[in-house]
């Protein structure tokens, strides 16, 4: 059995297949997904599951080097805003619009996981990054600026 508490098969295939760079959105129940995507669909009924529940574990197995959400979720749902912060502590973050979210970054996405949430803005956008200390931690190899503060 897997030593890790991610469950779900095709999220941890996916999260697998991640490289660097790569998008994985984590959305509400609402978000239209496009059709040529690679769906894992989640929900089961409203707020089944919710985003936080679904967030957590990919958080925890997978690196997040940026995090995005909506420009307009820190009006219209801070509580949602305060959550995502939290659980990807020490990520970089942007705030695209939400429309662009919805075609453009739909379109790019490696994966789309849909959830249950009924989370107004719940669309959270994760770019897969490297273990910077492991990456970095030959002898002779120098992290550029931009992952030096990552690797304490």
């Amino acid at each position: 059995m897997n030593r890790n508490r991610l469950l779900n098969a095709e999220l941890s295939h996916a999260i697998a297949l991640m490289g660097h760079g790569d998008l994985m959105i984590v959305c509400d129940a609402g978000f239209p997904i496009p059709s040529s995507a690679w769906r894992i669909d989640l929900a089961i009924a409203p707020d089944l599951p919710d985003l936080e529940t679904v967030l957590t574990p990919i958080a925890a197995n997978l690196i997040c080097e940026r995090v995005g959400y909506a420009d307009t979720l820190p009006k219209h749902n801070p509580r949602l805003l305060e959550k995502v912060q939290r659980i990807f502590k020490g990520a970089d973050f942007e705030t695209p619009k939400h429309e662009t979210i919805l075609t453009e970054m739909a379109a790019k996405a490696k994966v789309i996981v849909r959830t249950g949430a009924f989370d107004p803005w719940g669309n959270i956008l994760l770019y897969s990054g490297v273990d910077v200390p492991a990456w970095f931690s030959k002898d002779g190899t120098v992290p550029p600026d931009y992952y030096a503060k990552k690797m304490k």
